[in-house]
């Protein structure tokens, strides 16, 4: 229902919204329970969530059919947002707030005697991203249906997610993520719009008798792009946005002849080889073959999407197309889209621009997001790659870089090493492709995603062109939904604040500065309430921890909270060095003044990434000596939560008294983590990086703590750095790499961490962990002053929520649309 195969869509009339009482809902679940999937209450709660998803699914139909009769109207400029992940969660909680039907439907279930907390657990987490860009694309989505903006996200539909985490032994172990496997009730297949994606084959170059040179890409392995629909509503407006995941099939479900001749494998060979596009999501790329996958995946989101762009523009002048429609390419990976663009306009029968008028078109509608200052992130393909499976795209890259060092030279005549450093093409042994270079190149915006990491792009990695076109570049800082990670997450907290500010701050966040007074003014009775709901939310995620590791936390200690990804520059060691330190402090006696401390680290490691894994096996080794020493008790308690994800996300950001931003300075692009929890109340101990600057900038220097050098600081370190001077020089940390080298946490096998010793102890250690260990160590001492004093740590918790506001995905979407793609609300 979320488009037409018509023209006059948007002349159709409005369709008719269907009841949403609960005797309408009750009504419709057991429709769907007894005559669509043939069951009967008291069934496996999976059909009842099924039967509620559709039931709810019909709901949406119709603001969904409306909202894409908007889209169609003659003049209406359009965004499509490019994005490999969009780590959506859950979506049955998201779509009862949005849609306002939370409490018919649980009247509804009542009746039936049948919990919504139940069924809602019943719903797997959608495996389309493995982090914090696929749940920024996710946050963006939610709001840009909120502000009515008619944007369209364009994804991968994975078979299989990232992977589900356990862990055996103390080592993360990858279960395949099989989400689809009962099938998403949320989508809406359109085989109607299939396109048709091109790998391999060869171009072959000819002139028409007018004697215009034009390209056809031939003898070409095509894989078909089927689009699933999945519908993104906005905040209680009507507006019901598309998700377009794109599903690989084979053009032929298989060789008949082959198979016949009893050749079985052979024959579905083709079918197999298409669909492993989608099967998995990111595959491993250390080997060649996980290199190709990648490649191939990136080219077949931009390339079907880009299709689908310009099928619905359908025979509309080319000349208006960058007036109506924009692209934003959520990091690098769909960077390929800037080729792939040229390419339709310059091949494609129908179109057959030149050049020129090609690249103007291009140039005008393609916008580049990056998210990260590492280098080693930022895709490069081996051209020989591309050659054998992009022949003509390759071909087109190698144009724009001719065009484009052109531009370079007459800019700097003779500068040779500026147009070695600039060109799209990295020459050497095995020459790459610089896919941000081409983002760059064929852009006409490029943003960072916190003031610091725009700062650092222009100063460093991206200064050339900075120098060449600093009218591109900007910032646009990361923010998160407070739909999700407020209304949904925190239902006490989000009620006190509704009972303060009236209803309407979940559609504009600003409104929380409003608590700011009461962190000085609400009195004992507003306290206690919020420690009250505070508790309550730290007694859930104790519950959890408990239930998923049989650790028991104790509520009343402080929650001391580490999740994301597993990554050295996000220097999970650095935290476990504190707690080491805090063990040792312990077994030696220096316990006056003790702060009970619940320790929760979380996250999965790349498959591929063999130090990460050795990092949560070390976490899992300290964890398991601290929490089966009785001379620790409950002082002090460590744990590896598995599998995190974004339904725990919302257990725990919830449950978190301090919030741990610690990576090295300069290496974090924003992060979104840090403002989920300082949205919840959480304080947080942070480095002089990302988004912590702007959140310490919003809730003052009192309400954060800061330690750690600064990415200025990293710098001139660099070349200098001595780990060795900073243990001679501490006790405190001689005393923990002491039990670290003594195989105190590996006695059963000596040398197990020895890598991690020998890359802490570096002088080329790119983080600089040890560096920032004493400073880290004062403001965890910090930490404990102020949680020692209730009332303070409580005035602290209130001023970190009120000061959130600027930290709402409808603030960032409202600037990426107001200086970048320049849409109108729908009406």
């Amino acid at each position: 229902m979320a488009e037409q195969d018509t023209n006059d869509a948007c002349v159709l009339p409005n369709m008719p919204a269907l009841p949403r009482d609960a005797k309408e809902i009750s009504r419709s679940l057991q429709h769907y329970l007894e005559y669509h999937l043939g069951r009967f209450l008291g069934c496996d709660r999976s059909y009842l969530y099924e039967s509620l998803a559709y039931t709810v699914r019909d709901r949406i139909m119709s603001d969904w059919r409306n909202t894409w009769c908007l889209y169609k109207r003659d003049g209406v400029r359009r965004a499509h947002y490019l994005s490999l992940e969009f780590l959506i969660g859950r979506s049955l909680g998201n779509h009862l707030l949005n849609l306002e039907m939370q409490q018919p439907v649980d009247s509804a279930l009542k009746d039936l005697a049948v919990s919504l907390e139940e069924i809602r657990d019943a719903e797997p987490d959608a495996g389309l991203g493995n982090g914090g860009l696929g749940r920024l694309a996710a946050c963006f989505l939610d709001s840009c249906a909120t502000l009515r903006l008619p944007v369209t996200g364009y994804g991968l539909r994975y078979e299989y997610g990232m992977f589900q985490q356990h862990i055996e032994n103390g080592y993360q172990i990858e279960d395949p993520d099989h989400w689809l496997r009962d099938g998403h009730p949320w989508e809406v297949e359109r085989p109607e719009y299939t396109q048709v994606v091109k790998f391999r084959g060869h171009t072959q170059h000819f002139t028409d008798p007018q004697g215009k040179s034009f390209v056809r890409w031939v003898d070409s392995e095509d894989v078909l792009a089927v689009p699933y629909d999945v519908p993104v509503s906005g905040y209680r407006n009507k507006i019901v946005n598309t998700l377009r995941l794109w599903s690989a099939s084979a053009t032929a479900e298989f060789n008949l002849g082959e198979f016949n001749a009893g050749d079985y494998a052979e024959s579905v060979a083709s079918k197999n080889q298409a669909e492993n596009i989608t099967m998995v999501l990111y595959p491993n790329d250390a080997n060649e073959n996980g290199k190709e996958l990648r490649l191939r995946q990136q080219y077949f989101l931009t390339s079907a999407s880009l299709q689908d762009v310009f099928r619905q523009w359908s025979d509309r002048p080319l000349s208006q197309f960058a007036d109506c429609n924009v692209f934003q390419l959520n990091d690098t990976h769909p960077s390929i889209a800037v080729a792939e663009m040229m390419r339709i306009l310059l091949d494609d029968p129908d179109k057959r621009l030149s050049w020129h008028e090609a690249w103007k078109i291009t140039c005008s509608c393609m916008a580049y997001t990056n998210h990260t200052l590492l280098p080693e992130a930022l895709e490069r393909w081996p051209v020989r790659l591309f050659q054998s499976l992009l022949p003509r795209l390759l071909e087109i890259i190698y144009e724009i870089n001719a065009q484009f060092l052109a531009v370079v030279r007459q800019r700097w005549p003779g500068d040779i090493e500026r147009v070695r450093r600039m060109s799209l093409i990295e020459e050497g042994p095995d020459p790459q492709v610089r896919m941000a270079w081409l983002a760059i190149v064929g852009s006409f915006s490029v943003n960072g995603v916190a003031a610091l990491h725009s700062d650092l792009l222009v100063k460093g990695l991206f200064k050339d062109f900075y120098e060449l076109w600093p009218e591109k570049f900007n910032n646009k800082t990361n923010g998160v939904t407070p739909r999700r990670w407020l209304a949904m997450a925190n239902p006490p907290l989000a009620e006190l604040l509704s009972e303060q500010l009236g209803e309407g701050w979940q559609a504009d966040l600003g409104q929380l500065a409003r608590m700011r007074p009461l962190a000085e003014e609400g009195g004992p009775a507003f306290f206690e309430r919020w420690r009250a709901i505070r508790a309550a939310n730290k007694q859930r995620l104790a519950a959890l921890v408990l239930q998923q590791t049989g650790v028991t936390f104790d509520p009343s200690a402080l929650f001391d909270i580490q999740v994301k990804r597993i990554h050295e520059y996000k220097r999970q060691l650095l935290n476990l060095l504190h707690v080491i330190h805090l063990y040792n402090r312990i077994r030696r006696g220096d316990t006056d003044n003790w702060v009970n401390r619940c320790v929760l680290i979380g996250g999965k490691a790349a498959p591929g990434y063999q130090r990460a894994k050795e990092i949560i096996k070390l976490i899992n080794n300290v964890a398991a000596m601290i929490n089966s020493d009785p001379a620790v008790g409950d002082r002090l308690k460590l744990v590896f939560l598995p599998n995190y994800g974004v339904t725990k996300m919302m257990t725990i950001c919830p449950a978190a008294d301090l919030s741990e931003q610690i990576s090295t300075a300069g290496k974090e692009a924003s992060g979104t983590g840090n403002m989920k929890f300082m949205m919840n109340g959480s304080v947080t101990i942070g480095t002089y990086d990302g988004a912590n600057i702007e959140i310490m900038d919003a809730v003052g220097e009192d309400n954060f703590f800061l330690f750690g050098l600064r990415a200025e600081d990293i710098k001139a370190l660099r070349g200098a750095y001595r780990p060795r001077s900073y243990v001679d020089d501490d006790p405190d940390l001689a005393q923990v790499i002491g039990l670290l080298e003594s195989d105190h946490f590996s006695g059963m096998e000596p040398g197990l961490f020895r890598g991690i010793l020998d890359s802490l102890m570096s002088p080329d250690d790119p983080w600089m962990t040890l560096a920032d260990f004493r400073s880290y160590v004062d403001a965890q001492r910090r930490v404990e002053e102020c949680w020692r004093n209730p009332e303070q740590w409580t005035r602290m918790s209130i001023r970190n929520c009120a000061a959130s506001g600027g930290f709402s995905t409808d603030r960032t979407i409202s600037e990426y649309n107001n200086e970048i793609w320049h849409l109108a609300p729908l009406a």
